[in-house]
């Protein structure tokens, strides 16, 4: 049985359309940041959460941004590196699945691509006591700036042979995260993650990660508004 839903998220005084999967049992909650001007129909991050549904992983997919910002985002591109309006995003709709029936006992781990992996460890530095663990793919995590230093929660970078500029970023920012951290780079992928098996790549590093470290909360640590 899986537990599908189409919502709309209340977070920081806008309603954010989203896509859940619950499959049952479920071991944990991932919760996709995209950036770039991706959105939750991309079919890339639907690639990754599918094969995180098979590893007894719910899946969160989430536009970060309402249709009248995509629409001055797609004409300016400044809403997508927008860190502080998406993190006040991700936060928010982290805060709601901890009060959401299906998934309020499932740890939360964050998938993060581009300028959206920025929003997630920022997220993460803020709610270190929802949050179990990061995953980024082709990620900015230099956007999140000191914040870095305040992730202590398992993270892996993933990121694209071919994309030299983001391999030195995300080398960089490893060495200022707090907590456990492993850098993956896949063979032959550039930036997108669009040849033959890349993306499998990545679905498979995000899977055995968040498999690894997400665990169910006890029922006495549920997160229920204040």
């Amino acid at each position: 049985m899986v537990v599908r839903q189409s919502l709309s998220i209340p977070a920081a005084g806008v309603s954010l359309g989203a896509d859940l999967v619950v499959p049952q049992p479920a071991h944990g909650v991932v919760l996709f940041a995209h950036g770039s001007g991706s959105n939750r129909h991309s079919p890339r991050n639907r690639r990754v959460a599918t094969e995180l549904n098979t590893a007894e992983l719910a899946t969160v997919l989430v536009d970060l941004l309402t249709p009248e910002e995509k629409d001055i985002d797609a004409l300016t591109g400044a809403l997508r590196f927008d860190i502080g309006l998406l993190t006040a995003r991700l936060v928010a709709v982290t805060d709601w699945l901890g009060r959401h029936k299906p998934v309020e006992r499932l740890g939360v781990g964050l998938f993060g691509a581009s300028t959206g992996a920025a929003a997630a460890l920022v997220a993460a530095a803020e709610r270190p006591a929802s949050v179990q663990a990061i995953v980024s793919r082709g990620g900015r995590p230099d956007l999140a700036g000191d914040f870095l230093r305040m992730v202590h929660q398992p993270t892996l970078l993933i990121v694209g042979e071919y994309d030299p500029t983001v391999i030195q970023l995300n080398r960089e920012a490893m060495e200022m995260l707090a907590g456990e951290t492993a850098f993956a780079i896949v063979a032959g992928a550039t930036h997108l993650f669009g040849e033959p098996g890349a993306l499998d790549e990545v679905a498979r590093l995000a899977r055995h990660w968040f498999a690894r470290h997400l665990k169910s909360l006890p029922r006495r640590e549920v997160r229920h508004p204040a």
